[in-house]
């Protein structure tokens, strides 16, 4: 199972950028697909969730109106576009598989972001 994140980089306040999460080796069509961040001394949080179909989304108020998820099932990838970033928005950035059924869960290696001048 692997779960491959890329995108993040360096990126001036008020930039956007697009992450990717390539998903293998496990039934991508049946899990829900979140984004975490994890910034320096602070919890790792929620940022986006999307349900297996793609039908329903979830954002925290912080991001709700700046980051959109995506997936495309046919390719095994979900994505996270980010605009309007801010400098809080600086962290490393998670892609998180769950299915509901079995709760089985999967983790990436993370992506850092960072937003600064």
């Amino acid at each position: 199972v692997q779960l491959v994140e890329s995108g993040g980089g360096l990126v001036q306040p008020g930039g956007s950028l697009r992450l990717s999460c390539a998903a293998s080796g496990f039934t991508f069509s049946s899990y829900a697909m979140s984004w975490y961040r994890q910034a320096p001394g602070k919890e790792r949080e929620l940022v986006a969730s999307i349900s297996s179909a793609g039908g329903t989304t979830n954002y925290p108020a912080s991001v709700k109106t700046r980051f959109t998820i995506s997936r495309d099932n046919a390719k095994n990838t979900v994505y996270l576009q980010m605009n309007s970033l801010k400098p809080e928005d600086t962290a490393v950035y998670y892609c998180y598989a769950r299915r509901g059924s079995t709760q089985t869960t999967y983790w990436g290696q993370g992506t850092q972001v960072t937003v600064s001048s």
